[in-house]
Formats: structure tokens, C-alpha cells, sequence
């Protein structure tokens, strides 16, 4: 079987070195080394880690070597308040991890090198005599085609090129909240370290410390799903006066936050949280969709990229047994939707009337912990 990926991203990348002797061509829009889109930091799962640990152990060390462990995960009001504080070890095996996303693509993406055709930008699906899909490519030097494949493979993200071609443009459904990224590079004096969370209101931020000595900040706030992100949001001034408390100053996490978001705030990514309906596959099983293209999700849960993780190494061991893109739904899509709607009832404090306190405060009762501990144990 000749196998075609679309994208290497988390996803298509662990998939094709988990098909290395497989005839397998990846295709990647970018330049070798072009990591320009990916200039944030994220977190990933313990079970992200424990797929890799079963499945792929090498890139589970090479994982761990290069990003900070996720040990901890506490939950504040923004006047230093604590609500929620966890172990991590308490609902997991091992640790989750915290890195830079440009490094995890140049981790990921380094044992492709031999078999990507990078600056590939998908443009029209053909078939050939066979039945086979050829996909079209834009390139430097104009269109191209590679000639017919068997399986094509969907892992070109949220906004996934081959979905569309295959199955149309997903509807998306929005949250009702604007999320937006900050990477900070200049952040020697920062006074925290591992995976918190800072409430005013309904209104979040997000940070921890990435390797390379920077900060990755997230923000959340409530907008009507039918909105836009007003201009007037996206500015300092807005941001400190949505996460400044009422009753007093913020504390010394906040504030320093703060005083970032000014000095960077034209560096912030904005976007609006949204999910999309899961399509595992189209085109009578030919085309396969995995990670984002797949399933976009909620990001509460820092589930995004840990299930592309997920899809890629399942994949990977379905596809090398014989299995077809209908046995990698069968292997992924009861394990997405547990994923999806936890995630999605994980994000209740983020809306109003939601009662933040008592909202944060039940999640370190034992019903949420219990399903923290499915999620980040129950891999296969």
C-alpha cells in the first residue's frame, strides 16, 4: 500500500516514522527547518508520554530530553487565592512536559528528513486509472503531482486542507470565548515556574516556563459566540484592566504577567475557541484524518496536540498490522469523544454565570479527579 501524508505536524510526523519501511511520502508545506508558524509553547499530556513510552520509546526520550516536565498543575484567583493545587503524579504514571512548539516540530520532524517533500502545498485531489487518489501540489516551480496513492493521509491541522478537499469545509461551533498566545523571551525575573492558572471573573490566564528560558502566557475571555474579538480588547490597557482584581492588586504572578502583555501585546496571536465535528475518514476509507484535521477540540485540557500524539502512534501501529482507516476509527474515535466532551465540561469556569471558586474547587473532588486519570492512564 502506498501511503501519502499530508502535513508533519505532530501527527503526521510520528505516523511516518512509525511507518519507516512502509512506502510512505510525506508532504509538508514549509521549508526544512521553517518553524515560523509555531513561535508559542504548549503542554502535554502523561498520556501523550505514555503512548510514546509503549510505542515509541526513543522519541519518548528524545521528548523528555528536550522539554521541562509538567509536575504540577495549580489553579489561582488572580489575587493569589489558591483553589485548586495537584501533584500530577496523583492521576498520572509519569509527568506531562512543557516545550516550545518550534522545538517539538524540529524534534519530531527530524527523523523524516529521507522521505518529506517539503514546500508542498496541497492544492486539488485528481484520481488515477486505479482509483487512486493524486493529490495536486502547488510548488515553487508550479503544480505538481506525485502519482496515485492508496491512503492519503489528513494531518494538516485545524483548518485541514485535504478535509476540505475530501468532505467539504467543517462547521465549526465556537465556545464564546477569545483565546489568545504570548511567547516570552525576556523572562529571567518571572516568579513561577510549572503549569498555573489565574481567574478574574470567568476571564484566565494561562503560563508556565518552556526550555530556552521563556514563558509561554495564554488568555481567555468570555465573547458572544455570534462576535468577533473587538479591536479595543486587543490592546494593554484592556488586558490589565480584565485581569486587575476588584478588591486589590493583583499578585506578584499576575502582575509580572501584566507588565508582559503590555510590552508584547503586538506579538499575541487571537483567536476565537471553536470546535469541529470528528470525521476519521472520507472517500471510502482512501482518505485518513488524524489530530486536528480530524477532531479540533477545546484546548481547556491541553488535549490538542497530546491527542495528535494520541492518533499519530495508534495509527501507526494500526495501519503497520494491515488495519485501514476504518480500524484506526475503530481504535481512536470512542477514546476522541471521552476526550472532546471532558474537555468541553472541563470548561464551564471559563463561561458566565459559571461560579469560578466553587467550579475550580470541585475539580479536586474525587469525580473530576477520576476522570483526569482515565484521561492521562487509558492509552493503549
Amino acid at each position: 500500500m502506498r501511503i501519502g501524508i499530508i502535513g508533519t505536524g505532530v501527527a503526521g510526523s510520528l505516523l511516518a516514522e512509525g511507518l519507516q519501511g512502509f512506502d510512505v511520502t510525506a508532504f509538508e508545506r514549509v521549508a526544512p527547518g521553517d518553524q515560523a508558524e509555531s513561535g508559542t509553547g504548549l503542554n502535554i499530556g502523561p498520556n501523550a508520554l505514555k503512548a510514546l513510552r509503549l510505542h515509541m520509546p526513543a522519541r519518548h526520550a528524545a521528548l523528555r530530553a528536550a522539554s521541562l516536565p509538567w509536575q504540577r498543575w495549580f489553579v489561582d484567583l488572580a489575587d493569589g487565592t489558591r483553589l485548586f493545587d495537584l501533584d500530577m503524579l496523583a492521576v498520572a504514571e509519569e509527568p506531562g512536559v512543557r516545550i516550545r512548539w518550534s522545538e517539538l516540530y524540529r524534534l519530531l520532524r527530524e527523523p523524516l528528513a529521507g522521505f518529506t517533500r517539503h514546500g508542498h502545498a496541497l492544492e486539488a485531489l485528481e484520481e488515477d486509472a486505479a482509483g487512486r487518489l493524486v493529490p495536486v501540489f502547488r510548488t515553487a516551480d508550479g503544480l505538481r503531482r506525485d502519482g496515485g496513492f492508496d491512503l492519503l493521509v489528513g494531518a494538516d491541522g485545524r483548518y485541514s486542507r485535504l478535509r476540505a478537499l475530501a468532505a467539504g469545509e467543517p462547521p465549526a461551533t465556537l465556545l464564546g470565548v477569545c483565546i489568545w498566545r504570548l511567547l516570552v523571551t525576556d523572562a529571567a525575573d518571572c516568579p513561577y515556574d510549572d503549569y498555573g492558572q489565574w481567574f478574574n471573573g470567568n476571564a484566565r490566564l494561562l503560563s508556565f516556563r518552556v526550555p530556552g528560558g521563556a514563558v509561554y502566557i495564554a488568555g481567555t475571555f468570555p465573547l458572544p459566540a455570534d462576535e468577533r474579538i473587538p479591536e479595543a480588547m486587543k490592546t494593554g490597557v484592556a488586558q490589565r484592566a480584565l485581569f486587575t482584581p476588584k478588591t486589590g492588586a493583583p499578585c506578584a504572578a499576575v502582575a509580572w504577567m501584566l507588565a508582559k502583555i503590555d510590552q508584547h501585546v503586538a506579538q499575541i496571536h487571537w483567536a476565537r475557541s471553536a470546535v469541529v465535528p470528528v470525521l476519521r475518514h472520507a472517500l471510502d476509507g482512501r482518505a485518513l484524518f488524524l489530530g486536528d484535521a480530524a477532531q479540533a477540540m477545546v484546548p481547556t485540557l491541553g488535549q490538542g496536540a497530546t491527542q495528535a500524539v494520541e492518533c499519530g502512534v495508534v495509527a501507526a501501529r494500526v495501519l503497520r498490522a494491515g488495519g485501514d482507516a476504518a480500524a484506526v476509527a475503530a481504535a481512536r474515535d470512542s477514546r476522541v469523544a471521552f476526550v472532546r466532551d471532558f474537555s468541553m465540561a472541563a470548561s464551564d469556569t471559563l463561561l458566565p454565570p459559571a461560579d469560578v471558586v466553587a467550579g475550580t474547587r470541585r475539580k479536586m473532588q474525587p469525580e473530576f479527579l477520576n476522570r483526569l486519570r482515565q484521561l492521562y492512564t487509558e492509552v493503549d
